[in-house]
């Protein structure tokens, strides 16, 4: 094997998760913490005037501790990804959070002094050779400084969000970890599924009639501890309601949407294209469920895998998804290739197929060694290498900004999946190209369309449920049965009432719900994929287009989403014709697989 399934950690602090040289790093962020609150303490912006260079050491400053607590997040995160059973990552997790509410403490109050510099001084210090990069971030800074409230209110809501949003969190994955599924195998022997390995069958074994077995003893799984869950979520939502409303807003999105730089004009265009666009998907699931046997589809059967004889999928070896990744990525960018076969050379990614993992995938940049590191399960599967695309998008976009200031690096999640989506569209484009058979290339698209079925149905379902609990959050506890009617109401909603079975517990399994921070973990998604087909539909117009989607990734913390588009893309994202070339590359997908499908149900 030429690549390692394994990562390298040591790059980042060698020894461990119990680390000296991590240990020596935490030391260095508190006293670095402590000297810029002391620094802000003096601070006096007639006095630095006009050349701001105390103000420049103390924005240094900020930035410096913000890398080092990226840095060691990242190492952190990535031996507890690795072993779960790991006993000392909890701790160190904990004291990490405590540096990050410290940060978080001295970073709003320099927010609030900025607030107090005149009008003519801000302005001068903009106009400073060495801020005026991060202008735009100053500028964040300062709007957001006049909501706070003082400096020992803001501390104590920090405080006290350790043991509220976030415990509540926190808590909702110790809440999962006791759930447990009772079922069989496929040789019909008893078994009894966790909840990660119960929610992967449901979704993606290739049997119809277990998956339709599997759905209502998963969803009595959480009906039996409902109630707990229904308390989590509701005092999770609770803390956030009441600290927005501290903070003079009653509109719960408020903050997600300025979090994501986006404005609610362009939200609204998004969520109307979906809407408007949604019946061929539609007409989609129904020829999937004929090809299943069935009139209408599950919600078993969204993502489920097709089987099809002839569609032998072929089953790529670690080396051969390396191999197949650069190649396709070169035909865009070089610049993707190169950054792809550094990963894959330096050991940037954890892909082994093992026990005592954990599930899902991610990546993260360690922004003071300027490299990333990748997490993911590497079986084979088309799809696996897919997702091993998509994660080196994001490590791509990191890559191509790590010159800049800090402040210019912390793009938003909506942009954040941007070039991850967009590698991911390249192979999984390459994989259907690939296919050697029409049931080879029917069981790629099919897997190909989980993205949009996710962004147009199941996502939206999430948003409309989301929107309709804050709102009657803001009145009273929101009781078990009244979560499941909100969100089976938004799954039928979502899915045009065609789906044959629904998941009304949805609200309970998924953890997209339980995430302290940021709130509303759904439109992003939408946003990102979306975007992204935007921006694939104008390079496979247009050919070269390496510089100007660097240029693009480059501004996505400079400005915001709506000035970006029009910048790079010269589009208005307030209005619909940009969202819709990305549709039409869905359609075409679909029609494709329609034309391949039409002598299999007649």
């Amino acid at each position: 094997m030429k690549y390692s399934l394994n990562w390298d950690l040591d790059s980042l602090f060698s020894g461990g998760i119990n680390s000296a040289q991590l240990q020596t790093k935490l030391m260095e962020i508190k006293t670095a913490i402590a000297t810029l609150g002391d620094l802000l303490d003096r601070w006096d912006a007639a006095s630095d005037a006009p050349h701001y260079q105390q103000f420049l050491k103390l924005i240094t400053q900020l930035q410096t501790i913000a890398t080092g607590i990226g840095q060691a997040g990242i190492f952190i995160t990535a031996v507890g990804s690795a072993d779960v059973n790991n006993p000392d990552v909890a701790p160190m997790e904990a004291q990490l959070r405590d540096l990050s509410t410290q940060a978080d403490n001295v970073s709003g109050k320099l927010k609030k002094v900025l607030v107090q510099v005149p009008d003519v001084n801000f302005a001068e210090m903009l106009a400073q050779p060495n801020l005026k990069p991060i202008a735009f971030n100053l500028k964040e800074m300062r709007e957001d400084g006049k909501e706070l409230l003082d400096d020992k209110t803001e501390a104590l809501i920090s405080r006290l969000n350790l043991d509220g949003k976030a415990a509540w969190s926190s808590h909702y994955d110790s809440l999962v970890a006791t759930v447990t599924v009772p079922f069989h195998d496929a040789n019909d022997n008893p078994v009894t599924l966790s909840a990660g390995q119960a929610d992967n069958n449901l979704l993606g074994n290739a049997d119809p009639q277990y998956r339709a077995d599997l759905l209502p003893v998963w969803e009595q799984a959480w009906t039996d501890k409902e109630q707990l869950f229904a308390d989590t979520l509701n005092h999770l939502a609770g803390f956030r309601l009441t600290e927005y409303a501290a903070h003079g807003t009653t509109d719960f999105l408020r903050e997600p949407l300025k979090d994501n730089r986006l404005s609610a004009e362009t939200l609204n265009t998004i969520w109307q294209v979906v809407d408007d666009n949604k019946q061929f998907l539609l007409d989609y699931l129904d020829r999937k469920a004929a090809l299943l046997g069935k009139k209408h589809a599950g919600w078993q059967d969204v993502e489920a895998p097709l089987t099809l004889p002839g569609s032998q999928l072929h089953h790529f070896t670690y080396d051969e998804a390396a191999a197949f990744i650069v190649k396709h990525y070169g035909e865009f960018s070089p610049k993707m290739a190169a950054l792809a076969q550094r990963a894959f050379e330096n050991r940037w990614i954890e892909a082994e197929d093992r026990a005592g993992k954990a599930p899902g995938g991610w990546m993260e940049s360690a922004p003071e060694t300027h490299e990333s590191r990748i997490f993911m399960t590497f079986t084979g599967s088309p799809n696996d290498v897919s997702t091993l695309a998509h994660e080196l998008g994001h490590a791509f976009h990191s890559s191509v900004m790590e010159d800049l200031p800090q402040l210019r690096q912390d793009y938003a999640m909506n942009v954040a999946e941007t070039a991850s989506t967009f590698g991911e569209l390249i192979v999984a484009d390459a994989n259907v190209k690939a296919a050697k058979t029409d049931a080879e290339k029917i069981t790629l698209i099919n897997a190909k369309m989980d993205n949009p079925l996710a962004m147009f149905l199941n996502i939206r379902a999430r948003f409309l449920f989301e929107t309709h609990f804050y709102q009657l959050r803001q009145k009273k506890l929101v009781t078990p049965a009244e979560l499941n009617e909100l969100m089976l109401n938004a799954q039928k909603e979502a899915f045009g009432h065609d789906l044959s079975t629904y998941s009304p517990h949805l609200w309970a399994s998924k953890l997209h719900f339980y995430i302290d921070e940021p709130a509303f973990y759904n439109f992003p998604y939408v946003f990102g994929y979306l975007f992204s087909l935007g921006i694939y539909a104008k390079a496979q117009q247009e050919g070269d287009f390496e510089d100007s989607y660097i240029a693009l990734l480059r501004d996505t913390a400079n400005m915001s989403t709506e000035e970006l588009a029009q910048k790079h893309l010269g589009v208005d994202l307030t209005k619909p014709d940009f969202w819709l070339a990305g549709v039409k590359l869905i359609k075409q997908d679909v029609a494709e697989f329609m034309r391949l499908t039409d002598s299999l149900v007649k």
